[in-house]
Parts: structure tokens; C-alpha cells; sequence
């Protein structure tokens, strides 16, 4: 069922939670054969931010989520998406537990392993919620906790060095131009979404799975180091420039859109490279493309809303001014989300 012309979904309390201990390159120096200079020119990133114990990937989705509740009054919500790869345990996933650690007894939670691409498969999942007239406000969280699940080794440092921790949530909310009332809220225009699991061992995790049997995880598997993500670097990166750009061009051109009506461009945050080569493929300023991966990393599903958070806090965007957002990650997956500010 379409929404009336009068209601939209409208995004806004964009928060971000991210972990107090700062691991930079030259820490990471002292653990695995790496620099500080390699590191930089591999992928833009300074530092990143990793969890002490005890903090899980649902504290850090807890804490995201409680500082968008209280910039919407802490009004009720009627649903959680959780977008994550990291949860707290095999099974559930995260959305029961900010469910229960939230204090909103049941109430729907909805789990999404989107991985990179996770935030923007839950953004079109909440606006069609509401479209449809399911749900009327949805908490859309992403979380990531990478730091204990990598190999911090020079055997891993291809990977150990690009991920961090970390959370950002923002409420998705049936409005209408009578009821807006909040100063970060965002039209949700529309989204583009796509996968290819032809690639799915280009970038994934093999163990702990239900592929492997009798038993899911041996200690010859850990010796090796299956237990750790593992990357087709190069594939990967050329494929990432080449979605993103393609189904970002695609969202604009089916709304009539160029490059020079886009206020920003708030990418996922894997390779500063990456993303400096979107933007010229969109023709998009450098200075319109919005980057946190300098002192975060890679935050996965949490990388999108986290950059908002940042954007709405550091830019005075006007009113009409279009946010493009874009993401590639494991699967393959890949999206773009337009947001036009209210």
C-alpha cells in the first residue's frame, strides 16, 4: 500500500557510540609488520577505535540508540532493524537484545546481515515498513565490533588494519509537512539496492559455519586461520568503484538529478581510495564527499549512519539539499540511498 501524498518516511536523530580506546597505525606497528606510511597510502585510515572488554557489538548499538531516543524525546518506537556481521553470539542477532536492554517489551526486532551495504538495505526496509503502513517509527541501528574477530598478525594485517568498532542509529518515521518538528530530519527519497553472490568468496569469513560438518570448527581451521575474514583485495576495490559509482549515477538519473544538485555524498567507508574515485566518477567536489574512515576505519553497517551523525553536526545543510549515501561490501552487496533535507 503507498503512503498518501501528504506522509513521508523521514530519517533524523542520526547518533553515532563509538568505543573510547584509539588504536593507531604505529600501535598496530608494534603487533604485525606494518607502518604507519603503509597503512595511510593503502587506505586514508590514521586510527581506529576497538572495544575493551567487557563491551559487545549490542552495548554499542545500545548506547548509539539511546542518544537518538532521547533527541526524539525517547517517543515509543513500534520496530527495531539491527544491521550487523559481528553480533554478540551465532544466534540471535542483535535486535532482541536492544529490544530487551532498551526497555521496549515486544516490540518486532528484525536482524540484517547486509554486512558493508547492511545500513541501506535496512533504510529501504524501514521506509517500505512504513509506506506499507506496518510500522510508524523504526529504530534502524548499525552496529560492528571487528577487533575480535581479526587476525592481528602479519599474517592478517591485510585486513586487521582497516576495521574498527562502532555504532550509529537514527529513527525512520511516518511524517507529514504538518508534523515535522525535528532540526536533522531527512525525506527519505527513494534507494537502489543489489547483490551478486557470484563473488561471495571474494570477501567473507568461512568458519564458524554450517557448510562444515561433522563439526563446524576444528583446530586444523584455526591453525590456519579460517576463523578470520578473509579478501580478494584487488577484485574487491575494482568492484567497489565500479558498483558504487554505477548505482549512485542510476538513483540520481531516476530523479532527474546531476552531481552539481548533490549537497553531499556520505559513502561507506572502506578505502579512502575507494571513495575518492567514486567521486570523480560522479564528478561529485572532493570536498562534497564526506569521510570518517581517517579515525574510524571500517565500521561496516555502522560506517553510513556514524558519517551522518558527523554531517549533521559539523555542516548547516540547507533545506532541499540532497544527501546521496552509498555502500559495497560482502556478498557481493552493494546500494545507494538519496535523502533530500527537510
Amino acid at each position: 500500500m503507498a503512503k498518501s501524498d501528504s506522509q513521508f518516511s523521514c530519517a533524523h536523530s542520526f547518533s553515532r557510540h563509538l568505543p573510547e580506546k584509539i588504536v593507531t597505525n604505529d600501535d598496530l606497528s608494534q603487533r604485525m609488520d606494518t607502518s604507519d606510511e603503509w597503512i595511510t597510502q593503502r587506505a586514508g585510515i590514521k586510527e581506529r577505535r576497538w572495544v575493551e572488554a567487557p563491551m559487545t557489538t549490542s552495548d554499542l548499538g545500545v548506547q548509539a540508540a539511546r542518544q537518538t531516543l532521547q533527541l526524539c524525546e525517547n517517543k515509543p518506537v513500534d520496530a527495531i532493524i539491527a544491521a550487523t556481521l559481528s553480533p554478540d553470539y551465532n544466534f540471535p542477532g542483535i535486535g532482541v537484545q536492544l529490544q530487551h536492554k532498551l526497555g521496549l517489551p515486544h516490540v518486532p526486532a528484525f536482524d540484517l546481515r547486509n554486512q558493508c551495504s547492511g545500513f541501506l538495505y535496512g533504510l529501504e526496509m524501514a521506509d517500505a515498513f512504513i509506506r506499507a503502513g506496518t510500522y510508524s517509527r523504526i529504530l534502524l541501528v548499525g552496529a560492528e565490533v571487528h577487533s575480535t574477530g581479526l587476525d592481528v598478525s602479519t599474517r592478517g594485517r591485510d585486513i586487521a588494519v582497516l576495521f574498527g568498532d562502532g555504532a550509529g542509529s537514527c529513527i525512520v518515521e511516518a511524517q507529514t509537512e504538518e508534523s515535522l518538528n525535528y532540526t536533522d530530519s531527512f525525506t527519505v527519497i527513494d534507494s537502489e539496492l543489489h547483490s551478486d553472490g557470484e563473488f561471495v568468496k571474494e570477501l567473507w569469513c568461512e568458519n564458524v559455519g554450517s557448510a562444515h560438518w561433522p563439526v563446524r570448527v576444528d583446530a586444523e581451521m584455526v591453525a590456519e586461520g579460517r576463523i578470520f575474514p578473509q579478501m580478494n583485495g584487488r577484485k574487491v576495490f575494482e568492484h567497489a568503484v565500479k558498483r558504487m559509482a554505477e548505482v549512485s549515477l542510476s538513483l540520481l538519473t531516476k530523479h532527474g538529478l546531476s552531481a552539481n544538485d548533490v549537497a553531499y555524498v556520505v559513502p561507506h567507508q572502506a578505502n579512502l581510495r575507494i571513495n575518492q574515485m567514486v567521486g570523480k566518477q560522479l564528478k561529485i567536489a572532493p570536498e562534497k564527499v564526506w569521510n570518517t574512515i581517517e579515525k574510524y576505519g571500517n565500521t561496516t553497517a555502522a560506517t553510513i549512519p556514524i558519517g551522518m551523525s558527523h554531517l549533521v553536526e559539523e555542516q548547516s545543510l540547507e533545506k532541499d539539499s540532497f544527501v546521496l549515501s552509498c555502500a559495497f561490501g560482502s556478498g557481493f552487496t552493494w546500494g545507494a540511498g538519496l535523502l533530500r533535507k527537510c
